[in-house]
């Protein structure tokens, strides 16, 4: 008679997603890049599942970091208030106030840089940054790096695999390997001398400015947060329904001369008249702007700018007849052209306004400094440019628009500004402009605001001359509203950490879902996803003819 297995086959087998998810699990606390390649290795052989290799190698390396952090915050800094070193805790708390603002980005790149991860997790337990930041942030970092490590050696772990068996045959390939990359790393060294250290230093250093990050390494947050949302309310488009009066929402494609007129008939005094060109040739459309002048009594510099447009794109100061007929030969796009508003100062006012309730509020204010350089008689706009502290991280987008101007030499003293549109991606300064914000201007927006039909979310656009009376809620142009789609720009001042520039963004987009889902609720429906797509293709293909912004 055979005698039964104590512990069956199929049971064995039913356990094993277990034990491989154990291995992982514990293999990343030793080395928790290996075991992820070991993971991603497996996954192309079929010998495990992706659920195992991602859940397992994504908690191990998560919970590994909470346990560094832990370690220097309870053990380490106990430790410390109970040394001889104590008498150094004047430092330690400067460094604390230090981390706490730079410490987004160092954990951010710690997890890119080999060998930075075990003294900044140990730094950041230390140093007592709060631990629900310190969570988050590495868990979004473990996550994506978990994936894409994954990802990458699954797809090329089969050939790996192979190329490693060829090996075992032939010792030759690997001379081969170590000989190209010799002569690929001389050739390197040679292209390094000729570069320039300069633009080089700037350019690396926009990473450590995250205020300068590309959309696509800042945005994915916003945009996982924007999908929770759209689950939450259940609607993905739901945005275009904060703001039924205006097209989409203001999420894209609104015509910025249909708000301007609302203001214009409902707030004359407090709006930068403008009008959309007539004609549909360079120039008809001349003739319709010395109209439209003459009539209006505009005198030049004014500003043309696209009727469609995003982020400042094709924004132009005009300040006579010939630069208007360059910008009118260079695209068909709809035109309009607007009183010029001279300022000096702008700024951004966030407001928001709940549907059915008598009172708006200011979300936030931004603050618009217009960059200037100053002359020394020696060096060219170029060099001006590349020497400034912050200007150089954006040299190229100053430089492209000045043309002919950056190889000229400014006298003592002779300024040259930057750029003219209020726009941080064409490199004007944002600030927090919270000091702006009073009771009277807020009842001015809000009066504004309710005078403009489907209005109840966006940012203003605005110039003035005093800042006493802007706080006043007296003597400004509104240059132009913005809808769903604009943001709270304060969060790009410098001074803000990444973490409070992500949690301002995420509270706007809640104010935005929660507004569309009540204008819902009344009867406005979300426009349809297929016509947003069909409009943001039409327009990155207009918006590709428009002049470089001033």
């Amino acid at each position: 008679m055979t005698q039964a297995l104590p512990w069956p086959a199929n049971d064995i087998a039913d356990w094993m997603p277990l034990w491989q998810a154990a291995g992982f699990f514990f293999a990343t606390f030793v080395l928790e890049d290996v075991a992820t390649v070991g993971a991603g290795l497996l996954l192309a052989t079929g010998a495990v599942t992706w659920p195992v290799a991602f859940c397992a190698c994504f908690l191990g390396i998560w919970m590994g970091d909470a346990g560094l952090y832990a370690i220097a915050r309870f053990g380490g800094r106990n430790w410390f208030e109970r040394s001889p070193l104590r008498r150094f805790s004047g430092k330690v708390v400067a460094s604390e106030r230090w981390f706490g603002e730079r410490g987004t980005p160092i954990l951010i790149f710690s997890r890119l840089v080999p060998g930075a991860r075990l003294p900044t997790y140990l730094a950041a337990g230390f140093l007592r940054l709060p631990a629900a930041k310190f969570l988050w942030i590495t868990g979004a970092a473990s996550f994506v790096w978990t994936v894409i490590v994954l990802l990458l050696v699954q797809s090329v772990g089969a050939p790996l695999i192979d190329w490693l068996g060829e090996f075992k045959r032939s010792g030759w390939t690997l001379a081969g390997v170590l000989v190209a990359t010799w002569i690929a790393m001389h050739f390197l060294r040679s292209a390094l001398r000729k570069v320039d250290t300069r633009r080089l230093s700037a350019r690396l250093g926009r990473w450590w400015h995250w205020e300068f990050w590309p959309a696509w390494i800042f945005y994915p947050p916003v945009g996982i947060y924007y999908l929770w949302l759209a689950i939450k309310y259940r609607g993905l488009t739901l945005p275009t329904a904060a703001n039924p009066g205006i097209f989409s929402g203001g999420m894209v494609g609104e015509s910025k001369i249909a708000t301007l007129r609302e203001l214009m008939s409902t707030s004359p005094e407090f709006t930068a008249e403008a009008e959309l060109l007539a004609g549909s040739t360079p120039d008809e459309r001349l003739a319709s702007l010395r109209e439209i002048c003459l009539r209006r009594r505009l005198p030049y510099p004014v500003i043309l700018k696209p009727d469609i447009g995003q982020r400042g794109a094709g924004i132009k100061l005009i300040r006579d007849e010939a630069q208007a007929a360059a910008y009118l030969a260079q695209t068909s796009a709809p035109l309009l052209v607007q009183r010029y508003a001279e300022g000096p100062y702008e700024a951004g006012v966030f407001y928001y306004r709940f549907p059915g309730t008598q009172r708006g509020e200011i979300f936030a204010i931004t603050e618009k400094v217009f960059p200037v350089i100053t002359g020394d008689s020696r060096s060219t706009v170029a060099d001006l440019i590349w020497n400034d502290a912050r200007a150089r991280y954006i040299a190229d987008t100053y430089l492209m628009r000045l043309g002919e101007r950056r190889n000229e030499v400014l006298a003592v003293g002779e300024e040259i500004k930057l750029v003219e549109a209020g726009n941080h991606c064409q490199g004007c300064i944002f600030r927090d402009g919270e000091r702006l914000n009073t009771e009277e201007l807020r009842q001015c927006f809000d009066s504004i605001s309710q005078q403009v039909p489907g209005f109840f979310i966006g940012r203003y656009d605005v110039r003035f001359a005093s800042v006493e009376d802007f706080r006043q809620g007296k003597n400004f142009k509104i240059i132009e509203l913005n809808g769903a789609a604009s943001e709270a720009t304060s969060i790009y001042d410098a001074r803000n950490s990444l973490w409070t520039a992500y949690r301002t963004l995420f509270r706007q987009w809640d104010m935005v879902f929660a507004i569309g889902a009540e204008n819902r609720r009344q009867g406005h429906a979300p426009t349809e996803l297929s016509l947003i797509w069909k409009t943001w293709r039409s327009y990155c293909q207009t918006a590709a003819t428009y002049p470089t912004t001033d």
